[in-house]
């Protein structure tokens, strides 16, 4: 077997890197094979310890010389591991490779053991190739759950930061209304008790007046009665000394009596028309005391009721305040329950085309999430570039338009920055048509004609197959996956058009306050033109953005180059100003989407009547046609079309997220507290 297994028996045996001799016997040594089986069964002893039995196992070995084809193997092993750089990263991998080699060498020498041999290294390679799959596979895994965690971590204690200062805010705030409060309550007691006061005096006053205007009447019928007896007397004295006339005397008293009675009727007029009338100084005096003190209780009753609307308000922030507070607390122990290590991205730029300057550029200013689609994008843009041909979806129905085709197809290999230029192309074209014929045409149907419009029908599936892989991996990219969403129909295009509507009147409106028209505005006039082109934002997505118009500026500057905003570059990505206004744009949608969830309550289904009121609760000033609209995409119906009965709320929401659904006017809750938000 020593002669199959390890050559010819006399002259020299070559193999491919080691060259041996043979034995002065004649034949190949098997040390310490060839060692007298007596020696080996005398120095075993079954009752000696393992210890003991490998001491005398070495001692034996020792005697016996080691053979070349052993000592030669060994000194090639030797030269092999000193010859590698062990402080590499793949080190191990490097210093399993010489004992690889010697085991192949085994594998091709014993022709006996060959299959045997070759099955266990087959094994063992298999399993290595698995398991380093495993691991790969498992690596970006690891690295997305750390990121996520540690981001998850961050925003959880930025916000409980953040809730904190609110809340000793609105505490202070409190307490400062309940004194407030408690002082108008006070003073409102004390202009009672004066009005009270008055009140006692007038009455008083009253009826002093009264029993003197009756004491007069008294009086003065006394004074008549003794006016009469005096002239009585008078007259039957006259008479007796004179003798007079008595018919004369007569007459006369009847005509003094009729003036007297005349008189009298007169003077009991006057007095009972102006007997209980006070001074007219007095009397203007009160009356403007009077309704001084009306005119500040009408005051302090608004006051008052303004306050407690307020003091509602501030109730139930607090309790939404608490609700948010307890679901991130929640949050937090089960986020920190999951947490893991973040991700140490500067690695990237080892296996990134164009080293740490190219990843610098691209991980700038973005999340851990949106670096791990940077990253699958980059992964899946270079195997992409490997790919020559793309498998045809066929011709069945479910296949979109653009990419029905049997067999393979082509792949171009195109840039980024070729498809941004192509798909730029495709809207400048599409606009144009349908601003020229006034209709609105489908996308993926433009789509294909466009291609095969400018490159033929044969090239044209080519086109868009390497198109449209393109646009599915590259996500980070906003020309591109806006037109992907579209294309596929998770978006409607009219939210394409309605955010470069936004866009453009905002560009406008800064232009219009650029008296200089040298494309830089100061950060106030800037800020006002925002607040003037969006009159629906809170005041912190003001300063959102203004903050993002900085992002090239130094602290000390004032003057924004606005014109810089708007530019992109030469793949399509926009500056973090349009980039933060369209997160904006989405953000805004998707709160008023949750508003008016929340007022269809634990509804299933809803109907059209239900939805048109609960968009105007939400938004009492949006018009008729806005709301068809939005009524005709939950129901996927036009205007004209009769009602379709109840859809699922979910399904309904869906729809809505898809297209251009905004706030029209300030909503009924930021109306009445908008200034004191903003305070």
């Amino acid at each position: 077997m020593a002669a199959e297994v390890l050559g010819y028996s006399k002259g020299i045996f070559f193999f491919p890197f080691l060259s041996f001799q043979l034995s002065a016997r004649g034949h190949w040594s098997t040390w310490p094979a060839f060692a007298s089986g007596q020696t080996i069964l005398r120095n075993h002893k079954p009752c000696c310890t393992p210890e003991e039995r490998q001491s005398d196992n070495k001692q034996a070995l020792l005697t016996i010389p080691k053979p070349q084809y052993l000592e030669q193997l060994e000194s090639y092993l030797r030269k092999e591991l000193q010859s590698l750089d062990l402080t590499k990263k793949n080190s191990q991998e490097l210093k399993l490779q010489p004992y690889r080699e010697i085991f192949e060498f085994f594998i091709d020498n014993f022709k006996t053991y060959k299959p045997l041999l070759s099955a266990i290294k087959n094994e063992y390679e298999v399993t290595l190739a698995h398991q380093k799959k495993t691991i790969r596979a498992l690596e970006p895994l690891k690295a997305m759950i750390t990121t996520v965690s540690e981001e998850c971590t961050q925003q959880i204690l930025a916000l409980q930061e953040k809730e904190k200062d609110e809340i000793n805010t609105l505490k202070q705030e409190k307490q400062h209304l309940l004194k407030f409060i408690d002082n108008m309550k006070e003073e409102k007691s004390s202009l009672q008790t004066q009005v009270e006061h008055l009140q006692r005096s007038i009455a008083e006053e009253y009826a002093r007046y009264l029993n003197e205007y009756g004491a007069r009447k008294l009086l003065l019928a006394k004074l008549n009665d003794m006016h009469n007896e005096h002239l009585d007397m008078t007259r039957r004295r006259a008479q007796d000394v004179k003798g007079e006339d008595v018919v004369k005397l007569t007459l006369a008293l009847k005509v003094a009596r009729q003036d007297l009675t005349k008189m009298q009727v007169k003077l009991n007029t006057m007095i009972a028309d102006y007997g209980d009338v006070v001074p007219r100084r007095d009397f203007e005096s009160l009356e403007k005391k009077y309704s001084d003190l009306l005119q500040e209780m009408k005051t302090l009753q608004k006051d008052f009721d303004r306050l407690h609307k307020e003091y509602e308000t501030l109730l139930e922030i607090h309790r939404q305040t608490a609700e948010e507070r307890d679901n991130f607390c929640t949050e937090l122990q089960r986020v920190q329950h999951n947490c893991t290590p973040r991700p140490n991205w500067a690695k990237c730029s080892e296996v990134i085309p164009g080293g740490a300057e190219r990843w610098g550029c691209l991980a700038a200013g973005k999340t851990s999430e949106q670096l791990v689609d940077v990253l699958l994008e980059e992964i899946g843009t270079g195997a992409l570039k490997e790919i020559n041909v793309f498998p045809g979806w066929g011709k069945g129905d479910d296949v979109p338009v653009y990419l029905r085709h049997e067999g393979e197809v082509k792949n171009k290999k195109l840039t980024k920055q070729d498809v941004v230029n192509i798909l730029k192309d495709v809207w400048k074209e599409k606009i144009a048509l349908e601003q020229q014929t006034g209709k609105r045409s489908s996308l993926p149907e433009f789509f294909l004609s466009y291609l095969q419009k400018k490159y033929g029908d044969a090239a044209a599936i080519e086109w868009s197959y390497t198109l449209y892989e393109n646009m599915r991996l590259c996500r980070s990219n906003h020309v591109l996956s806006s037109f992907y969403d579209i294309l596929t129909g998770k978006v409607g295009e009219e939210q394409y058009h309605g955010q470069n509507r936004l866009i453009s009147n905002l560009r406008k409106e800064l232009a219009a306050r650029d008296s200089s028209h040298g494309g830089a505005l100061t950060s106030e006039r800037f800020s006002t033109a925002v607040r003037e082109a969006f009159p629906l934002k809170r005041n912190t997505s003001i300063q959102e953005l203004v903050d993002a118009s900085r992002y090239e500026l130094d602290s000390t500057e004032d003057l924004i180059n606005y014109v810089s905003l708007f530019k992109e570059d030469e793949e399509g990505n926009a500056a973090p100003f349009i980039a933060k206004l369209r997160s904006q744009y989405v953000r805004e949608k998707q709160e008023y989407l949750r508003q008016l969830k929340n007022k269809l309550g634990d509804l299933t289904e809803v109907k059209t009547d239900d939805l048109k009121t609960a968009f105007h609760m939400i938004n009492p000033d949006i018009d008729d046609q806005t709301l068809d609209t939005y009524i005709g995409l939950a129901y996927l119906a036009r205007r004209e079309e009769p009602d379709r009965g109840a859809v699922p709320v979910e399904t309904a929401l869906e729809r809505l997220l898809t297209g251009d659904v905004r706030r029209v006017g300030p909503s009924p809750r930021e109306g009445s507290t908008r200034g004191f938000e903003g305070e």
